[in-house]
């Protein structure tokens, strides 16, 4: 009798322990769902932007946010509705990201990419992939098949062919679209790297970022885009965040994870710590914005250039799509 008492006690405080923990991890509100994204920050201006590659990134970001949120209206996970609104971003040559790639110093293609799960904190991510078709769909990989966290350059390309992703010519990335040609340096320069972040029913939170970095850019330089804390962050216990801009300034101070401690240690609100992380790297010199969403549901989108391509769907079903800062 003892022991039947015994294991009786085991498995009942197992079972608590394991809802315990379940509940931890899905630290939002569950029934909510939300997405946003960015298509990039920069120095675009309203009333010199052609008419047309203003209506190419609108339509670009609106059918992203679609494919993203029918995963989450169809109860999927959030990590999944970032993974496929990066995709169709990934695939349109209006954003630098994919088959948009700016080109290295050397005229080649260098691609990065990270997605991070807010409810295990696990994380993948690639840097300098020269033929993966849809770099970010490498980094979900690098969770699902590894140990690790980041996998670079001729490796990461290898681990793709292994895994049997769709695999590209490096012309593949080759577009003639006028962003490809802009000075880094120029005032009108725009950072089209990508990013989703989601909240799904369950209240749990993902983040992901896709880029083929800076034009010209030299000796593989690999940007916050790929590192976990700099350019994308999730946490169910504070948001998801995924940033686009200057990305030497993005390591330096952590943005991505700041944002998250901001919240965590400080008390602040999601659009409070965000725009805090904004101003700091305002003070330092860099540019670029961040989109940002907690496990309430709520979005913030701060930057500080003349233009952040960005769009979201709220929790109550809403679609914003805007591109200057009005």
């Amino acid at each position: 009798m003892k022991c039947i008492l015994s294991l009786a006690c085991v498995t009942f405080f197992s079972a608590c322990l394991s809802t315990a923990q379940d509940k931890q991890a899905s630290g939002g509100e569950p029934g909510k769902i939300a997405l946003v994204m960015h298509g990039g920050a920069g120095g675009l201006v309203k009333d010199t932007v052609p008419a047309e590659q203003e209506a190419k990134l609108r339509e670009g970001i609106e059918r992203a946010l679609k494919a993203g949120y029918a995963i989450l209206e169809q109860g999927g996970e959030s990590i999944s509705a970032v993974q496929a609104a990066i995709v169709v971003l990934e695939d349109d040559p209006h954003f630098n990201a994919g088959k948009g790639a700016v080109k290295t110093s050397e005229g080649k293609h260098e691609l990065d990419a990270s997605i991070m799960d807010g409810a295990t904190l696990k994380a993948g991510a690639v840097g300098g992939v020269t033929i993966v078709k849809n770099p970010i769909k490498a980094a979900r990989l690098v969770i699902d098949k590894t140990w690790h966290v980041m996998l670079a350059g001729p490796g990461a390309d290898a681990f793709a062919r292994i895994n049997e992703l769709e695999l590209v010519e490096p012309d593949y990335f080759d577009t003639n679209v006028a962003m490809q040609k802009l000075d880094p340096a120029a005032e009108e320069y725009h950072f089209g790297t990508v990013g989703a972040v989601a909240l799904d029913k369950n209240g749990n939170l993902a983040a992901g970022t896709s880029t083929g970095g800076l034009s010209g850019k030299k000796f593989g330089r690999i940007g916050d885009s790929p590192i976990i804390g700099a350019g994308t962050y999730a946490d169910n216990e504070t948001c998801g965040v995924s940033g686009t801009g200057q990305g030497e300034y993005f390591i330096r101070r952590a943005i991505a994870y700041d944002i998250a401690a901001r919240m965590k240690y400080a008390g602040e609100s999601v659009a409070k710590a965000a725009d805090s992380s904004i101003a700091t790297l305002t003070n330092d010199g860099g540019q670029g914005g961040v989109i940002a969403l907690d496990r309430k549901g709520q979005i913030a989108t701060p930057f500080n250039t003349s233009s952040m391509v960005r769009g979201s769907i709220d929790t109550s079903g809403k679609m914003t799509i805007k591109i200057f800062a009005d």
